[in-house]
């Protein structure tokens, strides 16, 4: 029993082993079937797996760029969108004459602007304005009415009076800025000299233009922070780089001698029923400008109505042929040549042949002999070519270049004109007698005044300018000079022959009682299509007060005049004011 009981229990246990065996089966059938499908299954996940990293990192990537690379630009485009930006105008330095006298200063005023989105009633608010500004009130009304704008100017540079007048309105919309202006206190006295600034206070003339980058100082920046509307943010406007002022100038020009050269110069040529004319007066032992103008003169206090071509200061910036004062050039090459004394006699034709043309006096004459004091106290075309063929063309033309007469100052003013004469390779034997009584050649007033002042300063022939100093620094301004002249005896020989023009010649107007005045008168033709005009003359008279304890020298002309005539009596006025400005007196 027992043994079948064993036997018994035997079949059942292979049984269950092959049961289990046939679980395992299908279990691991099962598996390998379910890791089958999770593999099938897990194949389009890590394709979604591997998108959503892909779009994160776009994101994240664009992220970095708005943060960080391009935020800059993105603040500064929000910031633009709600703030007004404009300059703030420094305040320009003064401009002093040469005894501290003001010239040009900058004074405080408003500037007046409109954000016309927060203009409730812009008819209204334009009739209060015109009540106090200069426009009409439809002008103004415009203005107030240009809208999307959110900025508009009312008045630029607004007194201080009117301004604070328009802001006791509390007119909605309209608001104020801190400003300045140039004013100029002599009015039109020295106007053309000094020049005149733009709105934005820029030089555009004369010496605001030449020392623009000293005056001017460094402009701020002025931001005002706004609303949805345009409307500015109250506590939002800021000052985000104030204005720099500029630095003041003082000028060698004196506006006393100035104010007196400008009446008389305008009397002058209105004598003549002229249109043009300018003066000049320098000191020959420095350079410095006292007074200088040209007619007509600019009114930098009424531009409006100042005359066409006031602006222009010719007697820099426009050269001409400066006829009979420039015999003085010849005379002194005559003389440093040696080849003629005061005394000697020249016979002088009534016309002298040269080329295919006749020179002639000014005035019809027979043949005469004459001295050569008499040649240049009678301003003889025919006499002076004469006695300059005696020393050498070729001595005129190395004199011309040792004075530098034919090449720029270096005026410290802008648009100096270029003087012109042909090189000497090129004169024909006509060509040396025109320019030896100016004919045939061009200078500028100044260039004239200039030689004049190294004749009186025997010899020295100093750069012409205008700036002396800079007061707020101490800076004091130095100028080249030369002794271009070292033959003392010529240029005493020449002072007398041009004393003898004012004593008995044609500069008698000139001379001042108790003064040895020195001098050449010219009338001189002008230039036209190749030859000279007919009965049109630019009358002119250069000089200086000899042997006194000055040695300033004054042009004076008229251009373009249509009848003979002198200005010598201009000089007259102009220097008789100097004598008593600078207490000039007779040096034995």
């Amino acid at each position: 029993m027992a043994e079948n009981g064993r036997w018994g229990k035997e079949p059942a246990s292979r049984g269950a082993q092959a049961a289990s065996s046939i679980g395992s089966a299908l279990t691991g059938l099962m598996e390998s079937e379910s890791r089958r499908k999770a593999s099938a299954t897990s194949r389009p996940m890590r394709y979604v797996r591997i998108l959503f990293l892909v779009i994160a990192a776009i994101f994240l990537l664009r992220l970095v760029y708005l943060q960080v690379i391009v935020a800059p630009h993105y603040t500064a485009m929000a910031e633009e969108s709600r703030t007004i930006n404009f300059p703030v105008t420094p305040k320009r330095g003064t401009i002093y004459d040469r005894n501290g006298q003001v010239l040009a200063v900058s004074v405080d005023c408003t500037t007046i602007y409109c954000n016309p989105s927060e203009i409730t009633n812009p008819r209204h608010e334009a009739e209060m304005l015109a009540m106090v500004l200069e426009e009409d009130a439809p002008y103004y009304e415009t203005l107030l009415s240009r809208e999307p704008s959110t900025f508009v100017y009312i008045e630029r540079q607004a007194d201080l009076e009117k301004a604070q007048r328009i802001k006791e309105m509390e007119l909605p919309g309209i608001y104020f800025i801190a400003d300045s202006r140039r004013e100029y206190p002599n009015g039109g006295v020295g106007g053309q000299v000094i020049g005149v600034c733009d709105v934005d206070g820029n030089g555009i003339t004369g010496l605001e233009l030449q020392y623009e980058e000293i005056l001017r100082g460094t402009p701020g920046k002025y931001s005002a922070e706004r609303g949805e509307k345009g409307a500015p943010i109250p506590g939002g406007v800021h000052e985000d780089t104030p204005a720099k002022d500029g630095e003041d100038i003082m000028v060698s020009l004196d506006i006393r001698l100035q104010t007196k050269m400008e009446e008389a110069l305008e009397e002058g040529v209105l004598s003549y029923e002229g249109k043009q004319g300018s003066s000049v007066v320098i000191d020959g032992d420095t350079g410095e400008i006292y007074a200088i103008c040209s007619y007509p003169y600019l009114d930098p206090t009424d531009r409006e109505h100042s005359m066409i071509g006031s602006d222009n200061l010719t007697a820099i910036t426009q050269a001409f042929e400066p006829g009979s004062i420039f015999k003085t050039v010849s005379a002194l090459t005559v003389l440093h040549e040696r080849a003629l004394e005061p005394e000697d006699v020249l016979f002088c034709p009534a016309g002298l042949e040269a080329d295919e043309y006749v020179i002639t006096d000014a005035h019809e004459r027979p043949d005469v002999d004459m001295t050569f004091a008499e040649i240049l106290n009678q301003s003889s075309n025919v006499g002076i070519s004469l006695a300059t063929e005696k020393a050498g063309f070729d001595k005129l033309n190395a004199m011309i270049e040792r004075l530098k007469i034919t090449e720029k100052t270096g005026v410290d003013y802008p648009g100096e004109a270029q003087e012109t004469m042909p090189d000497f390779n090129e004169w024909a034997y006509v060509t040396g007698c025109n320019i030896s009584f100016g004919q045939g050649l061009t200078a500028t007033p100044l260039t004239m005044a200039r030689f004049y002042g190294m004749v009186a300063a025997d010899g020295l022939l100093c750069t012409p300018h205008f700036l002396i100093s800079k007061p707020q620094t101490g800076e004091w301004e130095e100028y080249a000079s030369e002794q271009v002249i070292d033959d003392q005896e010529a240029l005493d020989k020449l002072k007398g022959m041009l004393k003898g023009v004012v004593q008995s010649g044609t500069g008698t107007d000139a001379a001042i009682e108790n003064y040895e005045v020195a001098g050449k008168t010219s009338t001189a033709e002008i230039a036209e299509n190749g030859g000279y005009a007919e009965s049109c003359y630019n009358l002119c008279f250069a000089g200086f007060i000899d042997n006194s304890n000055s040695n300033l020298a004054c042009f004076v002309s008229a251009n373009n005049i249509n009848y003979e005539g002198r200005m010598a009596s201009v000089f007259h006025d102009i220097m008789l004011e100097a004598i008593d400005l600078y207490n000039i007196v007779p040096v034995k």
